[in-house]
């Protein structure tokens, strides 16, 4: 469903002009149906990469292959068609503040779709009522908790039934209780509807409760890459000690 090869990305930097490279080398598959975990340090490439996946970013070098196309070099049209089968829910939830809960979900159908009144908000309805926030349409962000705006993010991100859903730290800034059902939401969401997902989180704990396999990236490599029972039981020592939580030096 997604495959990246050879894949590099480097940023210039703005003040003194020095060149970074943030991901180097990545070889990388994502079978259709699969719900993948890409873990690893801070800084260490992960959300470049959800991006090259969506077409935002475009590689230095290397191909991007997503539903058979390859997008590496495509004209913005077709990247536009391309970015139509994702749904996505970014880091920091990214909600309109001035727009309602069931107008911030509806945005993606609006933008993308040209839909009846009526058919927009019957399926703003069933995410809603899929996400346990039923009644909140009318709501502004600023009055939800932080669980609720994760909540609302991922009935935007799913809401167009994308086959391919990337969330960005869906649980950031959460409690334990809360991380888990959003978890626990997410695995749901994919498992009913079989769409492929790739989601960055530094929440391993309940990250591993879901996936089916696990990415690590360390200073932009691709360190470890099999199911998710693989990394648990690794002896890679950089897979080993960042699981473990154990202090044994930087990544």
């Amino acid at each position: 469903m997604i495959t990246l090869s050879k894949v590099s990305k480097s940023f210039q930097s703005q003040g003194d002009g020095a060149v970074r490279r943030v991901l180097s080398n990545i070889d990388l598959n994502v079978p259709k149906g699969c719900l993948y975990g890409l873990i690893g340090p801070g800084a260490s490439g992960k959300s470049v990469l959800l991006k090259i996946i969506a077409g935002l970013f475009r590689p230095d070098q290397g191909r991007v292959v997503v539903g058979g196309e390859d997008i590496t070099s495509a004209s913005e049209l077709m990247l536009q068609e391309t970015r139509r089968q994702f749904g996505m829910l970014f880091q920091n939830n990214a909600l309109f503040d001035h727009l309602s809960v069931a107008d911030n979900i509806a945005f993606p159908l609006r933008r993308l779709f040209d839909l009846p009144a009526d058919n927009v908000a019957s399926q703003v309805a069933e995410r809603l009522a899929r996400v346990g926030l039923t009644g909140f349409e009318s709501r502004l962000p600023g009055a939800l908790s932080g669980g609720q705006k994760k909540r609302v993010g991922v009935a935007r991100a799913t809401v167009t039934r994308a086959p391919i859903v990337l969330y960005d730290e869906p649980a950031a800034g959460l409690d334990p209780v809360t991380s888990q059902k959003i978890f626990d939401l997410l695995r749901a969401e994919q498992q009913e509807s079989q769409t492929t997902v790739v989601m960055v989180s530094s929440d391993l704990d309940r990250l591993l409760t879901v996936t089916d396999r696990i990415g690590m990236i360390v200073q932009g490599e691709l360190v470890f890459d099999g199911s998710t029972n693989d990394a648990r039981a690794s002896r890679h020592p950089v897979v080993r000690q960042f699981l473990d939580g154990l202090d044994e030096g930087p990544l």
